[in-house]
């Protein structure tokens, strides 16, 4: 991918991920920052040969667990069997206070359910207000926290990414030139909403980009006009990537194999 540290509406105008709170999700400081976590899951090969009635127990164990994630936190979740190999379940989780996601986690991996998830991957970031100037729709506001105009469309495609040293070496204003360029770019495709989250310190990658939009054709279109962008050259790597369908909670149990015969 070719994306960087941009203000986003559409593929190129917002700050933060495109989701809304959950019903109970504890609202901090109106400017203050938000962790979010992207965790990919996969159902060991034992835990589906196990006879139906054990599958049956696991999968209440995990839609007890997502219920509890949605009344706590911002959830959304995507399957990506038939978009990846070694995944099956992408979660993505919003909220004020990273002990209370991590929390979760080490809810899961005390539950009967734990020990049969295998997560090959997990990329841990946070909202922060984007040092570039949108000139396509100025007097948009920058915003720290999370849009409200978002986490419904069918795809979501999420990438981890760093950029090159020589990136940081330009001055701020050769960076925003190049960043004018890729911003329009991002604005001809409207169907694609952009979420950029940071991790400088945090994780092993710099920034956590996620794109929504209900037409994967139009993802791959975009992406192949950034690939010619300037900025683009100063990517360092953005892979791997995940082409994720979004599902309703209650769905992730019976898709994987571990719901009743009725849920599957």
């Amino acid at each position: 991918m070719t994306t960087t540290e941009q203000p986003h509406a559409h593929a190129a105008s917002a700050d933060t991920p495109a989701t809304a709170p959950a019903p109970h999700h504890r609202r901090g400081p109106a400017k203050g920052v938000q962790s979010v976590k992207f965790s990919f899951f996969q159902l060991s090969a034992e835990a589906r040969r196990m006879p139906e009635p054990e599958r049956a127990a696991l999968g209440e164990a995990l839609t007890e667990l997502l219920d509890q994630s949605t009344q706590t936190m911002l959830t959304r979740a995507y399957s990506t069997i038939g978009t990846r190999r070694n995944v099956d379940i992408v979660l993505w989780q919003v909220h004020d206070d990273l002990s209370v996601i991590t929390s979760w986690h080490e809810a899961l991996r005390r539950s009967p359910i734990g020990p049969w998830l295998e997560e090959p991957y997990s990329y841990l970031s946070m909202t922060m207000r984007s040092q570039y100037t949108n000139h396509i729709h100025e007097g948009t506001e920058k915003r720290e926290r999370l849009r409200l105009d978002g986490g419904v469309d069918k795809y979501l495609f999420v990438y981890p990414m760093v950029k090159t040293r020589p990136w940081y070496a330009q001055s701020v204003e050769e960076r925003q030139r190049m960043m004018d360029e890729h911003i329009a770019i991002g604005h001809k495709y409207h169907g694609i909403k952009i979420n950029t989250t940071y991790s400088y310190g945090l994780d092993d990658q710099e920034f956590v980009v996620a794109f929504e939009g209900n037409e994967p054709g139009d993802f791959l279109a975009l992406v192949r006009e950034l690939r010619d962008s300037e900025a683009s050259s100063y990517t360092l790597f953005d892979t791997p990537m995940f082409t994720c369908r979004r599902l309703a909670l209650g769905e992730v149990a019976g898709l994987i194999g571990l719901g009743s015969p009725s849920q599957q």
